[in-house]
């Protein structure tokens, strides 16, 4: 076990001194100490006590540490009460040390079973197929596939899924642009296709729309074949949409990202869940018909607080929400699930992609979940609001359908500039229709070309495709970590430079932590002896590093419970931050005796072998030269 046993160790004896004294139980905390002075563990039981006995907090605090004191238990060697009121403890570190070593070698080391097994499903990515992905829907992307990980990680019975909405009006303008507008099929030589629908055929019809009349008037036709399914202009925009998203799919394998499941929109919308779903919701009274009024002869969702959410409009023609509503709904398991399944693809790592097809040709599987999370930008809270309510509703059940948000994400000036967009020394808001956004494709080749020029200097011995393989790991690590180390509700503001720092907050810092790690157990020339006692480790370095690895599953229950993937990038930087210090300050292989190097090469091995499982969390590499 780890840093947990003396955490429970402390909680539960004080609930026994709880009783002992006769005070009420409460629900108190138990935390690390905020300040190396109060100790290792800090707990505020007194505070809570406090109004109960109608006693200062220090004198409670006071009577349950002499408490405390006739039974310390095995992991607990000081007891204290502090003059704030607070409990403190400090660490039996010769009992703690063996314990976290021993634990942090096991192959799943970490694992907490915060899940129980629970069939949960992670919707994310969910870009439309005109166009290539760009840095703002990385940080969908990476936020989606890092909480898949914790979610897997804490024992969570995880399907991943993508929506594809193939019949929408930004596919729809790539398709007038093909017909309709002069444009070749083909891409010019050396450019992705993704690339091209995007940068070329999408960006310039948005501009030809607002000059030609008739274009538009083709784009509302081709919208209306798109969502039936059966001309030809459908099956030609089923052949470049899937062109585009195979090549979409590159991108995200690129970030080592991979999906249990492709779910295409217009096969939703050919399902028929819809008519099921708001013959439902007009049982349950969800939905009125209005009578008058602005919305006369719509159906609409009402609202006390808010304009009522337009269902059906007059004209019988369902709104966007309509394809939304179903959807989640099925994801929940609520819905006879009308597709089969056919491969679409292997993944890099073995696993199948596989895809929904309304034929009945496919196979029948599982990829719904009793709790569904939905990573979408903040732009679209007040329609998941609707949907996390009509969920709510339709199972009876607070919280079945999540709404995982998170803010936009900007260019730093000196980034645009670098990449070619003039912003007038201002951040760079990006826009699809107005062709202003960075391809994610774009962000990794110049950040592999950096960190190569890097990596050749520093590792001139180093092969070519070792080189290659070093940097682009650090690349796609250093814009996985800037896109999930703020808090969700926070803008990013991108820059390839600092991302790429070997200092401060960054993936590669962290990289290199562990390929310095890498190098010290290299140059010792022997494997670490764990079948000893780590007595000898008493150094301030040494015992917080050994905390540090014996942090790992509590920060794992914290980032499931709270659904925040950035808990764990600040434990990783944390754990490279305590090691590097430790590194500065303690001799490992010129120590004074054998012993002493081997106890520190075994605390060494532990914080390699930690940190390699906290990045994997992330997506993030370990390379052991860069």
């Amino acid at each position: 076990m780890t840093l947990r046993l003396l955490f429970d160790e402390i909680r539960s004896r004080l609930k026994q001194i709880s009783d002992e004294l006769h005070y009420p139980q409460v629900e108190f905390e138990v935390s690390e100490a905020a300040r190396p002075e109060f100790g290792d563990v800090s707990c505020n039981i007194a505070f809570l006590l406090a109004k109960t006995l109608k006693k200062r907090p220090l004198e409670i605090a006071d009577i349950i540490s002499k408490q405390y004191q006739k039974n310390k238990g095995k992991f607990v060697k000081e007891i204290a009460a502090h003059p704030s009121g607070y409990v403190n403890f400090v660490a039996n570190f010769s009992e703690l040390n063996n314990s976290t070593i021993t634990s942090s070698m096991q192959k799943r080391y970490g694992d907490i079973n915060v899940g129980k097994n629970l069939k949960i499903v992670v919707e994310h990515t969910s870009v439309n197929p005109n166009k290539a992905l760009h840095i703002g829907h990385v940080r969908n992307i990476i936020i989606g596939d890092t909480v898949s990980k914790i979610l897997h990680k804490s024992q969570y019975d995880v399907r991943v899924l993508n929506y594809v909405d193939d019949s929408g009006l930004q596919v729809a303008d790539i398709i007038v642009g093909f017909k309709y507008g002069g444009y070749s099929t083909e891409q010019p030589k050396g450019q992705k296709f993704d690339h091209y629908c995007g940068d070329v055929v999408y960006v310039n019809m948005t501009e030809k729309y607002e000059t030609d009349s008739n274009l538009a008037e083709k784009r509302t036709l081709v919208l209306k074949e798109l969502e039936e399914g059966t001309s030809e202009t459908a099956k030609f925009a089923n052949d470049i949409t899937r062109k585009v998203l195979d090549e979409q799919l590159k991108t995200c394998w690129r970030l080592g990202v991979t999906y249990d499941c492709l779910n295409f929109e217009s096969q939703v919308v050919r399902s028929n869940l819809w008519k099921i779903v708001f013959e439902k919701m007009k049982s349950m009274g969800i939905i009125e018909l209005e009578k008058e009024g602005k919305n006369e002869g719509c159906w609409v969702i009402k609202s006390a607080d808010e304009e009522d959410k337009v269902l059906v409009r007059s004209n019988g023609i369902a709104t966007y929400i309509a394809k939304d509503i179903p959807y989640a709904a099925w994801k929940l398991g609520m819905l006879d699930d009308p597709f089969y399944y056919k491969k679409h693809a292997e993944q890099a790592n073995g696993r199948i992609l596989w895809e929904t097809t309304l034929e009945k040709t496919g196979n029948k599987l599982d990829f719904v979940g009793e709790k569904v999370i939905t990573v979408i930008d903040s732009r679209q809270s007040r329609l998941q609001k609707l949907i996390t309510k009509i969920m709510s509703d339709f199972k009876s059940q607070e919280g079945a359908y999540f709404h995982l948000g998170y803010e936009s994400v900007t260019l730093s000036a000196d980034t645009a500039k670098t990449l070619g967009v003039d912003t007038s020394g201002k951040e760079a808001q990006m826009s699809g229709r107005k062709g202003i956004y960075i391809n994610a494709d774009d962000v990794l080749d110049i950040l592999g070309k950096k960190t190569y020029e890097e990596a050749k200097k520093r590792n001139p011995d180093l092969d070519e495709l070792s080189l290659v393989k070093i940097s682009e790991q650090v690349a796609v690590g250093a814009l996985r970590y800037a896109m999930i180390k703020q808090d969700l509700d926070k803008i990013i503001t991108f820059d390839l430079t600092e991302s790429l720092s070997l200092e401060g907050d960054t993936g590669p810092y962290i990289q290199y932590s562990y390929a310095r790690a890498s190098r010290i157990l290299e140059k010792a020339e022997t494997e670490p002896n764990f079948d000893v006692s780590f007595d000898g480790l008493t150094t301030e370095y040494e015992l917080n590093l050994v905390k540090a690895i014996g942090k790992f599953d509590i920060q794992i229950e914290d980032a499931a419970k709270n659904l925040s993937p950035k808990i764990i990038a600040r434990y990783c930087y944390e754990l490279a931050v305590t090691f590097n210090t430790f590194y500065e300050h303690v001799k490992v292989l010129t120590a004074e005796d054998k012993s002493l190097i081997n106890a520190r090469l075994c605390i060494v091995y532990c914080f390699k072998e930690t940190l390699v499982k906290a990045l994997d969390l992330l997506g993030i590499s370990s390379p052991s030269r860069m």
